[in-house]
């Protein structure tokens, strides 16, 4: 048993998504749908702020949703969201929702880069020859050992003190989100950031 399940089922074990940013919003349902007018409905694609999951959501009557709107879908009383669909596969995104879900991504990174540095912090070996930060792009053996190393002495800050103390690391920012990115596109064994379908 690694240590790093506990960090998995602590990440597992907390509320679901509360918030999420609205991608694409389609007031008259999917072009594609071949019901009737009548019997469509308005939906919105978003992606949740906690775990990056990709949702189907359905708006309140009247409500008029626009990309990068962050909306409240949690337990309580939600102003504009009347319920939620489900879970969305990346490949049902319409073309607008792929087009602002790397921005869209960027943005959750960087307004919670104090959780996003955690992982930097708390990150555990996966197996005796893979460690889990050794699953961002471009991060190898040798990255793996100097973060290890400086967190040792000092937890990091933030991305500007991890670029600082490890030398020739590839951009922290960058490489979380093209992680994110992969693991929606269901390229990656492991999640990290991403909630499990």
């Amino acid at each position: 048993m690694y240590a790093h399940q506990n960090f998995e089922t602590e990440k597992m074990e907390k509320s679901k998504e509360e918030n999420a940013i609205i991608l694409d919003f389609l007031p008259n349902g999917y072009p594609l749908d071949s019901r009737p007018m009548y019997m469509k409905t308005p939906v919105a694609q978003a992606i949740g702020k906690e775990k990056f999951v990709l949702l189907e959501l359905v708006p309140k009557k009247g409500v008029h949703l626009q990309p990068y709107e962050e909306v409240y879908i949690g337990e309580g009383k939600r102003e504009k969201i009347h319920h939620i669909m489900g879970k969305l596969p990346m490949s049902k995104l319409t073309r607008t929702a792929k087009s602002e879900l790397e921005f869209a991504i960027k943005e959750i990174v960087h307004k919670n880069e104090k959780k996003v540095i955690e992982f930097f912090n708390k990150a555990m070996p996966l197996s005796t020859r893979m460690h889990q930060i050794e699953l961002l792009p471009g991060v190898g053996k040798k990255h793996m050992w100097e973060i290890i190393n400086a967190r040792e002495e000092k937890e990091f800050e933030n991305f500007a003190d991890i670029k600082k103390r490890v030398k020739l690391m590839p951009d922290p920012e960058k490489a979380v989100i093209k992680r994110i990115i992969d693991e929606l596109e269901g390229k990656e064994k492991h999640r990290i950031f991403v909630d499990s379908f």
